[in-house]
């Protein structure tokens, strides 16, 4: 027999990654220069991304079990998906800065994955582009979790669920 594991696994990697997001957009730096927020960044990421790819699995494996609204459950799917490729994205930056960081590339004939790996750290860590990555993912995780609600709990879970389910053009 197969378990519904999806809403135990889901929450863990909702919570590391909306909190990376709040962590990335607000000030925190400034506020409070001791901390070493790129380092709690990291880990919240790293665990939030391998988390929601275990969601990803078991919401899966939960889409075969259950049978609710098609409609609902692949615009939830769509929304989870976009959610984990805009934080793993993120952390493919935070990757090749550790890699850039440790200098593993020495030799000539790998410098073209230096190039690379330098091309991911610019354009993925960037101060303002990851701070605008993290609100996108911060609005996606979230209308997911939404709908995520909504297929466990129905409507009355969220007042603003309708408004949201009438702009994606879902009905119930």
């Amino acid at each position: 027999m197969t378990y519904n594991i999806h809403p135990i696994i889901v929450h863990f990697p909702v919570a590391m990654l909306f909190i990376y997001s709040i962590v990335k957009i607000l000030p925190l730096k400034k506020w409070f220069p001791k901390v070493a927020w790129r380092d709690i960044e990291r880990v919240l990421l790293v665990v939030g991304v391998l988390g929601a790819f275990a969601a990803l699995a078991t919401g899966e494996t939960a889409e075969r079990l259950i049978h609710p609204n098609r409609q609902l459950v692949e615009t939830h799917s769509t929304f989870a998906d976009i959610t984990t490729f805009i934080y793993g994205a993120l952390l493919v930056g935070e990757i090749a800065a550790v890699i850039n960081a440790k200098n593993f590339i020495y030799q000539k004939s790998w410098q073209w994955v230096s190039t690379i790996l330098h091309f991911l750290e610019n354009v993925f860590c960037d101060p303002f582009f990851s701070a605008v990555l993290a609100l996108i993912g911060f609005i996606a995780i979230s209308i997911t979790g939404m709908l995520g609600g909504v297929l466990a709990y129905g409507l009355s879970a969220d007042p603003i669920a309708p408004i949201v389910l009438k702009v994606l053009g879902i009905t119930l």
